[in-house]
C-alpha cells in the first residue's frame, strides 16, 4: 500500500508531536527540582522512552507506506502543536502539570487525525490506538502526583 498525501501528512503530525514530547520530556528531566524529585525524574525517563519508541514506530510506518518521515529539528519546531517548554529550573508540581498538558496535547493530535487515518489504513490506526493508550496512561500517572484526593476523577486537574 502507498500512503496518500493525507495519510502521510496525518502520520507526520503525530510523529512531529511525539518527537517534541520526547525533547520536552528530557528538558523537564534535566531541570527538575523539588519534593519527590527522584520519582518524577524517573517517570520522565519513562515518558521519554515511550515517546521515542512511539515516534520510531510511527516513522517506520510512514516508510512502510512508501512515504518519507521528517524528524529534522526545523520541521519539528515549526510543526509541533505543543507549547514550548519553559527554560530554567522547574519544581516538581509545576513539571507534573506541564508534562501532563503536553501528554494530553499529543493525544489530542493523535485523536484529531485518527478517523482519517483509520478510513484509509486501519493498520496505521492500530498504531495510533497503542499511542493513545500509552500516553493517556502516562498522563494519568503524572497528574496523580499533583491531584488532590478531593479532586473529581472525571476530569484532570485544572480542567
Amino acid at each position: 500500500m502507498k500512503a496518500s498525501d493525507t495519510l502521510a501528512s496525518n502520520l507526520q503530525k503525530v510523529l512531529t508531536d511525539l518527537i517534541e514530547l520526547h525533547v520536552q520530556g528530557k528538558q523537564a528531566h534535566w531541570n527538575l527540582v523539588g519534593t519527590n524529585f527522584r520519582d518524577l525524574h524517573l517517570q520522565l525517563d519513562e515518558i521519554v522512552d515511550s515517546a521515542r519508541l512511539l515516534a520510531d514506530q510511527t516513522a517506520e510506518r510512514i516508510r512502510s507506506l512508501h512515504a518519507l518521515p521528517d524528524g529534522r529539528s526545523a520541521t519539528v519546531s515549526s510543526g509541533t502543536r505543543l507549547e514550548q517548554y519553559p527554560a530554567g529550573l522547574t519544581v516538581t508540581k509545576d513539571t507534573a502539570k506541564l508534562i501532563t498538558k503536553r501528554l494530553e496535547q499529543t493525544v489530542k493530535t493523535i485523536r484529531d487525525v485518527h478517523d482519517e487515518v483509520d478510513e484509509e489504513d486501519p493498520t496505521s490506526a492500530d498504531l495510533l490506538h497503542e499511542a493513545i493508550t500509552r500516553l493517556e496512561q502516562l498522563a494519568w500517572m503524572v497528574n496523580a502526583e499533583v491531584m488532590p484526593a478531593s479532586a473529581s476523577v472525571t476530569a484532570p486537574e485544572g480542567k
